[in-house]
């Protein structure tokens, strides 16, 4: 077993075998992504993930955005599209600005929806080769133990379910990329080169998945606390550290220097706020969802899912208790086998303990019910830019570890296989028992309302005068997609720009100063939610229609619209009540193309 976290391999006999079984796990990690997203495969157009249709809607839209920004010399992390008057600071959302740049081509080729599909596939095959790339090159020399390894941290119950429209989330292929270009540090000469790529790395992953960089960053200083601490490591602990120290300090010049205007929107600049949107103690694991198994899945499929995750879309842990044994065994196996390779153990350990506890958020909850009991993220929440995270999140980290853990102990049994034959199949079945109920099955699509012709056809350009406000019904937030899914299509088919009030995104105005998804709701859109939701309409009264009306001034909008079909991203939306809401507060409507029209003098 080596006896650090990286093991030097030097040239092998068998790079044939070795090729073809590189090979065979890229081909394995591009059939799993493929048949995770299969659903949206059909018709990209005009399928959605289903339980997260808002989700991929805001991401198509950032994927438009990007795009137009980048041709057009428009602030990539800072817009005025949604959100009128005011705007959205992007630097504090999930902005996917990497993405959005590399992919604007293809974006235009063949529209947002098409993109996102294409990346979030590419996604899920680039963690697994990754991951692979990292084991089989630096850490393990069995080919298949890699592959297994890979395989599971890139198809685990966290990375499937956050596949729900997640672009972030699920480019995990940053994560080994990352582990590999900090322990780079530790070879002589690579101070600069070494900081500078590593410096690259960072700036690219704050773009992508900046809470996925923060927590990979929190995981390797554990990890590497633990590991150094440790008696046996401390003569490499001192010659190394100069290096690293060095090496980090260049990354630390380079991702700073990328990333100085990005830094300063997020913590300064306008439409900041501290903490999140959700709330701490929904977002949190169940610790019971340690050893329950996930809803996508061959287990979920024959019924033994389970509903403890806060939505389908954070299934962060969900491993089942065969796993969760698995992992002690082959903690145990390795421990046993080799003394030198004990300080890894450990920190691997400690890391998966720590972030396991650290996900359960601020007090204890067991199969759905909450007790009162305070646990550590109860105290750390009140902690600069930790108040943002979401617990729940933190237990990513442990999917990984386990990983390892199963990596490391099939390279051990094939290096040196059981005495016994009985041993050798005990721990063959092992892995299949605990492994084959997570095999991933696909998301749940459904076909979504398509871009009304009105937009399509460029008619709004006959009513919305350039750079003009358009709003549809309901107003634009996270369980309302339809108005930046119009704006992406506009934006992509270069028909120009027309402006929205709200949006989905997070900005302040949250409680306590925190932040919240959306704005802030006013008289116009509160009426229109309530009779969209309800299929009731509201009472309206002179004062509510004065407060409409005002609404629509301070906005600034020009058209109402209302398609024949709104997409409710959560619930069914009653058209009619809408119509019949809007027409008691704006006048009686036009029909244009294939929508309801209401215009809105300057």
């Amino acid at each position: 077993m080596p006896s650090s976290p990286f093991l030097a391999t030097g040239p092998s006999t068998t790079r044939v075998r070795d090729r073809r079984a590189d090979l065979l796990v890229t081909l394995a990690a591009l059939a799993l992504a493929l048949w995770v997203t299969s659903g949206m495969w059909r018709d990209p157009n005009s399928r959605a993930i289903t339980v997260n249709s808002s989700d991929q809607a805001l991401f198509e839209w950032l994927l438009a955005f990007g795009g137009h920004a980048l041709t057009h010399g428009e602030n990539p992390l800072y817009t005025t599209l949604i959100n009128v008057p005011d705007g959205v600071n992007l630097a504090v959302n999930t902005s996917i600005t990497v993405y959005a740049a590399v992919f604007a081509p293809l974006t235009y080729l063949i529209g947002p929806p098409a993109t996102f599909l294409v990346i979030l596939t590419l996604n899920l095959t680039a963690t697994a080769v990754a991951w692979y790339w990292l084991l089989s090159r630096y850490l393990v020399r069995s080919r298949l133990a890699a592959g297994v390894g890979a395989l599971f941290i890139a198809f685990c119950p966290a990375m499937v379910s956050h596949a729900n429209a997640h672009l972030n989330w699920t480019a995990g292929w940053l994560v080994p990329l990352l582990i590999w270009g900090v322990f780079r540090l530790r070879r002589p000469g690579r101070a600069i080169t070494g900081g500078i790529v590593l410096g690259l790395l960072v700036a690219a992953a704050f773009s992508i998945a900046a809470e996925g960089l923060f927590f990979t960053a929190l995981a390797l200083g554990v990890f590497l606390a633990v590991w150094a601490l440790h008696p046996a490591r401390w003569p490499e602990v001192r010659a190394a550290l100069p290096r690293m120290a060095a090496g980090l300090g260049v990354t630390a010049l380079v991702a700073g220097a990328l990333l100085a205007y990005p830094l300063w929107l997020h913590f300064l600049g306008p439409q900041r706020f501290h903490g999140t949107g959700f709330d701490p103690l929904i977002h949190s694991e169940d610790i019971a969802a340690y050893g329950s198994y996930p809803r996508r899945s061959l287990a979920g499929w024959a019924g033994w899912g389970t509903s403890l995750a806060p939505n389908p879309t954070e299934e962060n842990s969900f491993f089942g208790v065969p796993l969760l044994l698995l992992a002690v065994a082959c903690f145990a196996l390795l421990w046993r086998r080799a003394d030198a390779f004990r300080a890894t153990l450990a920190a691997l350990g400690v890391t998966a303990v720590v972030f396991a506890v650290l996900s359960w958020g601020p007090t204890v909850k067991w199969n759905g019910r909450r007790f009162d009991q305070m646990l550590p993220f109860g105290v750390l929440d009140n902690l600069p830019v930790i108040n943002a995270a979401l617990p729940s999140r933190l237990a990513l980290v442990v999917a990984p570890v386990i990983g390892l853990l199963l990596a490391y102990a099939i390279d051990a049994l094939r290096a040196r296989p059981p005495r016994h034959r009985a041993t050798g199949v005990a721990w063959a079945l092992g892995f299949v028992v605990a492994l084959l109920p997570l095999v991933p099955t696909p998301l749940l699509t459904s076909v979504r309302e398509p871009i009304p012709q009105f937009i399509t056809s460029g008619a709004w350009q006959r009513y919305v005068p350039p750079d003009g406000v358009l709003t549809p019904l309901p107003l634009t937030v996270d369980v309302y997609p339809d108005g930046q899914r119009w704006q992406a299509y506009a934006l992509a088919h270069r028909q120009g720009e027309f402006r929205i009030p709200a949006g989905f995104f997070l900005g302040p105005g949250g409680p306590e100063g925190r932040g919240r998804i959306g704005p802030v709701p006013r008289t116009f859109d509160s009426l229109m939610d309530q009779a969209g939701r309800t299929g009731l309409v509201p009472i309206i009264t002179d004062g509510s229609i004065r407060e409409s009306r005002a609404d629509l001034r301070h906005w600034g909008v020009r058209a109402v619209v209302l398609p024949d079909r709104v997409h409710g991203a959560k619930y069914d939306v009653d058209e009619d009540a809408l119509r019949r809401t809007a027409t008691a507060l704006l006048g009686p409507p036009e029909r244009v193309e294939d929508v309801w029209l209401w215009r809105v003098p300057d």
